[in-house]
């Protein structure tokens, strides 16, 4: 089929690069041409495992191209994704300006019957708005349908290419079998195309992600009770999991969520919420304990040193807001080493892919170590912020020998606290009592 991706940021690249690797031809538009050319040399702009080598092979094939010529690629397409950015608002709503500037464009743009895809989170009733921008500039036929994106961030391209499910938001037969071909290489195992009403296609994205974060900052609740009453947040953890009703993802305490969707979709839900009259205390209440998990995590450091940590030097392990990306947006990161910064401590920071994402943020105001280990050297503590698989099992003899005195926070709860005391570490993590060194 022929296809076209207006936007090549995150959604907008995967979204493209896979349609073409089940043999569709795919334009991808975008408007900066810096980013065009660099995407022709093969040079990706964001990290995710396996992008970059299917985009070589589907360009070499020639089912993948990228343009800033949104006129000929409209033209050329019978679909066309829209999938640019949606930043939030002052209010906490989605900025809806690129997405209605695409949707003239493409109105101007119509030569034939088109289906237009919004592929970009956005709130409930915006395709039809996109559909009245088209209609004022066209009097050609065409279908507005909602196809939200589920991709996480550090797997999303095994997210598209076998998803555990499409959701099709359409009031168009005509265009609901369009879509309904597009999909079907993708879902040869049998999962499921859920076909729905528009509005109600916009509204489950947001839905599915504010619960998930609902569900991440009810774990941080649960695991901040468990430490004042001396419980193990893990081990309630693992005793709600059992449960299938309540199921194992997205119940790990920590330091929060972060990233590009959680925290926009929560608050441009509570935006909905209050435009329509309706009560939103438990969205507000899960963005409000992620904020505050944050900062229970800093003043634990603080505690330690005796709210003096003025000149102390702090190895950071981790920035990216999740392993497996690059991306730092609403990283809990940012939010831990200004603090620290404030305070007048210096950070040594480390993370396998979001070195230069974190120099943008940073700049000069703290060092970036070659290694895991070079960050560990005369740091008075190591703090655990994202749990990359390389971090899991580290040579803590190593660490214990560089450090200037053995103690870790970790903020992702990813070792073991009792081995850890028995090899002479004071280990601080999220929902449990520090426990008694036994060597």
């Amino acid at each position: 089929m022929k296809v076209c991706v207006i936007g090549t940021g995150y959604v907008g690249l995967v979204a493209g690069t896979c349609l073409a690797e089940m043999g569709n031809d795919v334009i991808c538009v975008d408007n900066n041409k810096k980013k065009l050319e660099q995407l022709w040399k093969g040079i990706i702009p964001i990290y995710e495992p396996g992008l970059e080598e299917l985009i070589k092979v589907n360009v070499s094939e020639g089912r993948l191209t990228f343009s800033d010529d949104l006129k000929t690629a409209v033209e050329k397409s019978l679909i066309c994704f829209i999938a640019v950015g949606t930043p939030q608002g002052e209010d906490g709503s989605a900025d809806l300006k690129y997405v209605y500037e695409v949707a003239e464009s493409i109105g101007k743009s119509l030569n034939g019957y088109k289906v237009i895809v919004d592929k970009s989170t956005v709130p409930v009733g915006t395709a039809d708005k996109v559909s009245e921008i088209i209609s004022k500039n066209t009097e050609i036929e065409f279908d507005v349908v909602s196809n939200p994106e589920f991709l996480k961030q550090g797997a999303a391209v095994d997210d598209f290419l076998k998803p555990d499910r499409v959701v099709i938001g359409s009031n168009s037969q005509k265009a609901t079998e369009i879509m309904q071909e597009l999909y079907s290489p993708f879902l040869r195992t049998g999962n499921p195309i859920i076909l729905m009403d528009v509005k109600s296609a916009e509204m489950t994205k947001y839905a599915a992600n504010s619960f998930l974060a609902v569900k991440i900052s009810y774990a941080n609740q649960i695991a901040n009770i468990c430490e004042k009453v001396g419980a193990d947040a893990e081990m309630v953890r693992i005793g709600m999991c059992s449960d299938k009703r309540i199921g194992s993802q997205f119940l790990f305490s920590g330091i929060g969520y972060g990233g590009s969707c959680f925290p926009k979709d929560i608050k441009a839900m509570i935006k909905t919420a209050k435009d329509s009259g309706c009560s939103y205390e438990l969205l507000e209440s899960a963005d409000k304990i992620n904020k505050e998990q944050r900062k229970i995590f800093i003043e634990k450091i603080k505690s330690y040193f005796k709210n003096d940590i003025k000149n102390k030097t702090f190895a950071v392990w981790g920035l990216a807001f999740k392993p497996k990306t690059n991306d730092m947006r609403e990283a809990p990161s940012i939010t831990v080493i200004n603090a620290l910064l404030e305070s007048g401590a210096d950070v040594v920071a480390y993370d396998p892919k979001a070195m230069e994402a974190a120099f943008s943020i940073f700049g000069d105001k703290i060092k970036y170590a070659k290694n895991s280990y070079q960050a560990l050297e005369n740091a008075d503590a190591m703090l655990l912020l994202t749990e990359w698989n390389e971090f899991r099992r580290p040579d803590f003899d190593k660490i214990k020998h560089l450090l200037k005195r053995p103690v870790i926070f970790d903020g992702r709860n990813q070792y073991d606290s009792k081995r850890l005391a028995s090899r002479g570490f004071e280990y601080i993590c999220v929902g449990k009592r520090p426990e008694p060194l036994t060597s």
